[in-house]
């Protein structure tokens, strides 16, 4: 073989003195019951030897697929979206997958594939905090539905926001809480109606539990209007419960430019737990939420079904964190 020239699985095969079948076998992995363990060790040596790495291209055309996943976001800026993708690709990679990332703003209706054929450029999509119907313009193609409503045709994997929720009320409550005010995205979302319908019902079975609510863009200064809006009520919320940690930064500048204190003179809790929770001051009580598993679980549920399976709905408990941004009320009601 001339010192220049790539080495191919036909050299691999001499090197081992293997058929070139077998070369296949075992670096597709499907070795197995099929090779000696000895004979795949060999072959695997004598690729290395020669630096040999297969065509993954030739290898994806021949069994008809690209190999490619596509993780579709309403966004890049949330921080929440980062470990989503993080877990996902971890899994892909591990099977010889890639991922690529397409954004797909919420209020732009179905969303249109960036492909001239779906079918032919991706193998499968990932589509996180999105409804069923935005995969109109994807003609079918194999999917997986990351914290959305479980009640589509599509797999799920998502988060348990609304005992989430309800453990923040049963903490808040537990503080002596009973008036409270939700900053609350206006974005309609699964896991959004699901943690306002969550807030509600906990809020409506304590003794004397009232409950405001103010809609706000998922950005921090149309968060700090909402909450001011609450907080200028005849009877403002002695706790402000925000449906992420960024609205819970807004929540904290209209705290600041009303006097009160955080949270002497009044609580706050987020959602999500991204790195903004503890850059705070005081560092936020939150509900933790798996980003990354999410990704990965998803992932993992997305292979089974392109494999032929039919996986499971999953559902990933979220975790309160308590940090010192949460107190009794002034006064106790």
């Amino acid at each position: 073989m001339p010192a220049t020239s790539r080495p191919t699985s036909r050299d691999v095969a001499q090197e081992a003195g293997v058929s070139q079948s077998t070369v296949s076998l075992v670096l597709g992995g499907k070795w197995a019951g099929r090779v000696s363990p000895a004979t795949a060790r060999g072959v695997r040596e004598a690729a290395e030897r020669l630096g040999y790495r297969p065509n993954q291209a030739a290898r994806n055309l021949r069994l008809g697929t690209t190999r490619t996943v596509m993780l579709m976001v309403p966004t890049l800026t949330a921080p929440f979206f980062g470990p989503v993708y993080t877990g996902a690709a971890r899994v892909a990679a591990g099977h010889g997958f890639g991922v690529v990332v397409h954004v797909w703003p919420d209020d732009a209706g179905p969303a249109d594939s960036p492909f001239a054929a779906p079918h032919e450029a991706i193998d499968g999509i990932l589509a996180s905090s999105m409804a069923v119907d935005a995969l109109a313009g994807f003609r079918g193609t194999p999917a997986v539905m990351l914290d959305s409503d479980p009640a589509g045709p599509a797999p799920t994997v998502e988060f348990g926001v609304a005992d989430g929720m309800r453990d923040l009320v049963a903490h808040l409550a537990g503080l002596g809480h009973r008036r409270f005010g939700h900053v609350a995205a206006a974005v309609d979302q699964w896991t959004f109606r699901v943690r306002a319908e969550a807030l509600a019902a906990a809020v409506a079975a304590l003794p004397g539990g009232v409950l405001a609510r103010s809609e706000c863009a998922i950005e921090a200064t149309s968060a700090r209007e909402a909450a001011a809006r609450l907080l200028a009520r005849p009877d403002p919320p002695t706790a402000l419960v925000c449906d992420d940690d960024l609205l819970a930064a807004g929540a904290y500048k209209a705290a600041r430019a009303l006097g009160l204190d955080v949270p002497g003179d009044l609580s706050v809790t987020g959602f999500d737990d991204v790195l903004l929770a503890t850059a705070l001051e005081p560092e936020l009580t939150t509900v933790r939420l798996p980003a990354e598993e999410l990704g990965a679980r998803g992932m993992t549920a997305l292979l089974e079904l392109l494999g032929g399976g039919r996986p499971r709905r999953c559902v990933l408990p979220g975790r309160l964190v308590v940090r010192g941004s949460t107190g009794p009320p002034r006064i106790v009601l």
